[in-house]
C-alpha cells in the first residue's frame, strides 16, 4: 500500500506535510480529520509565503508587484480551471463555500418569488441547505426535501424524480456527504434539473479531495467546493457556466469590475490565499501522469480514489468487527468517498475522540454541520464519530485507529 497502480507513493506524499511531524502524548499524529479540514504540504506554505514576502499589493494597477499579483491570480484560476474542467473566467473566489452560497441565493433569489420551489436533500451539509432557506425566508418560495433513504443512507431518488414541477427554480445537491461519505449521482440530478427547466448547483466539498470533478460532465450550473479540504488554505471556491454567472444579480459596489468571473467577487479577496488554492492543485497535479494539468490531476485523482477506496475497506471490516460499533453509511463497493461515521455503545463520541486524542489519533466527533442527517438517524446531540482516509493516509494509521477504538468502553 505504500505504493500505488498509478505510481503515487504514500511515503514521498507524507514527507511534504510537516504536520506529520506532530507528536502527541508520546505517539505520531494520524490525522483522520480531513473530512474537516485536511493538512497543507510544505509546497502550498511556501507558495503562499512566497506571495506575502515578494509580491504583495492590490490588483490592476501599473506597478510591477500589483502586476504580479494580477498574474498570480490568473494563474490560480487557471490551476482551479483544470481541476473542475472548466474555463478560467468561469472560476471565482470567496471566503468559503458557505459565503459564496449564500451569496448565490441572494442573487439569484432576487427573481424569484411565492410559487417557486427549490430542492434541497437531507443529505446535505447545512451550507447547502440554510442558504436556499434564507431566500424562503425572504422571498416566500417553496422548500421541497428529498429524504434519505435509511436502509442504503443514500438518496430516496423515487422522492426525487417526483420532487420536480414546472415551477422548480433549482436543484441544490451534494456530490458527497460529509457525514456519511455517500456520493449521489450528481449528473443524473442535473438531468432531472434541466428537464424539467430548473438549474443545478452541487456542493462539492467534500467530493472534491476524493474524485475527478468535471463540470462539464456534471454539466451543473453551479458548484462549489473549499481548498482547505483538499490540502489548501481556508478559501472558497465558486464554478458557474459563463452565461449564468453574467445573468446574476449580484450586490456589488458600482465601480466594481461587471466581468465575469470578478463580479462575483465582493470587495478585496483573500490574494494569499488564492495563491495557496492554486498551489493545492498544483500539488494534486504533481501525483499525476499526464501531458496537461488536467491529465495529471484525473490521473491523481482516480489513483487516490482506488487507493482511499482500499483504506476504506479495511476501516468499514474492521470496525464491524469491534463489538459495539455501529456504523452509519454505505459498505464498500456502493459509490461513496473514504470517510465513516460510527457509534460506540457506552461511549460518546466527544469521549471516543478524546481518548483517541490520548493515542495520537485525531477524529472528529458531532453532526459536522450535517445536522439533519443525524437527526434523522436519531443520534442527537452527541453525534456521531468521523474518520477520513486523506492522500498523505497509510494502513498502519488505520490499524491504529482500529485498535484505539477496540479499547474504548473498557
Amino acid at each position: 500500500m505504500s505504493k500505488g497502480q498509478g505510481g503515487v507513493n504514500v511515503d514521498t506524499i507524507r514527507a511534504q506535510f510537516p504536520a506529520l511531524l506532530r507528536v502527541h502524548g508520546g505517539h505520531p499524529v494520524a490525522y483522520f480529520d480531513g473530512p474537516g479540514g485536511t493538512q497543507v504540504p510544505r509546497q502550498v506554505m511556501d507558495a503562499m509565503a512566497d506571495y506575502l514576502m515578494n509580491h504583495n499589493a492590490n490588483t490592476h494597477w501599473a506597478y510591477p508587484t500589483s502586476e504580479e499579483t494580477d498574474a498570480a491570480i490568473a494563474g490560480a484560476r487557471a490551476s482551479l480551471a483544470a481541476l473542475l474542467n472548466a474555463d478560467a473566467h468561469e472560476v471565482a473566489f470567496g471566503a468559503n463555500m458557505t459565503t459564496l452560497t449564500f451569496h448565490l441565493a441572494r442573487a439569484l433569489g432576487r427573481g424569484w418569488g411565492p410559487g417557486d420551489e427549490v430542492i434541497i436533500t437531507e443529505l446535505d451539509h447545512h451550507a447547502n441547505q440554510a442558504p436556499w432557506r434564507a431566500i424562503e425566508r425572504e422571498r416566500g418560495i417553496t422548500i421541497k426535501v428529498v429524504p434519505i433513504n435509511l436502509a442504503t443512507y443514500e438518496l430516496d431518488w423515487t422522492a426525487l424524480e417526483r420532487a420536480f414541477t414546472p415551477r422548480t427554480k433549482l436543484l441544490a445537491i451534494g456530490a458527497g456527504s460529509n457525514a456519511l461519505g455517500t456520493m449521489p449521482d450528481v449528473t443524473a440530478a442535473a438531468r432531472l434539473a434541466h428537464a424539467a427547466g430548473a438549474l443545478c448547483f452541487v456542493d462539492a466539498v467534500h467530493y472534491t479531495p476524493h474524485g475527478v470533478v468535471d463540470v462539464r460532465a456534471f454539466d451543473c450550473d453551479f458548484l462549489a467546493c473549499s481548498a482547505y479540504k483538499y490540502y489548501g488554505p481556508h478559501i472558497g471556491v465558486l464554478y458557474g457556466k459563463a452565461a449564468r454567472l453574467a445573468a446574476l444579480d449580484v450586490p456589488k459596489l458600482q465601480p466594481a469590475p461587471d466581468t465575469v468571473p470578478e463580479r462575483i467577487e465582493t470587495g478585496t479577496q483573500n490574494h494569499e490565499g488564492i495563491v495557496g488554492a492554486g498551489a493545492a492543485v498544483d500539488f494534486l497535479a504533481s501525483l499525476g501522469q499526464g501531458d496537461t494539468p488536467r491529465a495529471k490531476l484525473v490521473s491523481a485523482m482516480t489513483e487516490l480514489h482506488r487507493r482511499g477506496e482500499q483504506l476504506f475497506s479495511r476501516l468499514w471490516d474492521g470496525l464491524g468487527a469491534i463489538p459495539g460499533v455501529t456504523r452509519h453509511g454505505p459498505p464498500p463497493g456502493r459509490p461513496r468517498t473514504p470517510t465513516v461515521s460510527f457509534t460506540v455503545k457506552g461511549v460518546t463520541p466527544e469521549q471516543a475522540a478524546r481518548t483517541l486524542a490520548t493515542k495520537g489519533v485525531f477524529v472528529s466527533h458531532g453532526d459536522y454541520y450535517a445536522s439533519t442527517v443525524v437527526e434523522r438517524l436519531g443520534l442527537q446531540p452527541d453525534g456521531m464519530i468521523r474518520a477520513g482516509c486523506s492522500c498523505y493516509t497509510n494502513l498502519d494509521e488505520v490499524e491504529r485507529l482500529l485498535a484505539g477504538v477496540a479499547t474504548l468502553g473498557k
